[in-house]
């Protein structure tokens, strides 16, 4: 049940509706997840800098279980979102960030229980 979040300084007008449907479905096939289970939140106009600068930029962070746990999973995850969002932002590599947390079973709650028992 991967969470994927996103965080823009970028205005709300740069980002279209279309864009949740794009990072979840993006999202699923880079981490090889169902796209029902993934979840995406993007919040633009964010308040930020990256490296001191203020200049147009984005975090990524990605969280999930089983697949975000090594250095080389991260690294082929890495270069498919930065990918995707330089395509859909218009950014640079310079001017995004990508933060990947693996996560246990229990750590994460549904329909009453946490995923371990589900």
């Amino acid at each position: 049940m991967p969470f994927i979040q996103l965080e823009s300084n970028l205005p709300p007008s740069s980002f279209c509706v279309e864009l949740v449907d794009k990072l979840c479905c993006a999202a699923a096939a880079i981490l090889d997840k169902p796209k029902e289970r993934i979840n995406v939140t993007v919040r633009s106009g964010q308040l930020m800098a990256i490296g001191g600068s203020t200049a147009p930029c984005a975090q990524l962070v990605v969280s999930s279980i089983g697949v975000v746990g090594t250095a080389e999973q991260n690294k082929q995850h890495s270069a498919k979102f930065f990918e995707f969002l330089k395509q859909e932002l218009g950014l640079t590599t310079d001017r995004i960030l990508i933060q990947f947390y693996p996560v246990e079973k229990w750590q994460i709650g549904k329909n009453g229980t946490v995923m371990t028992f589900l």
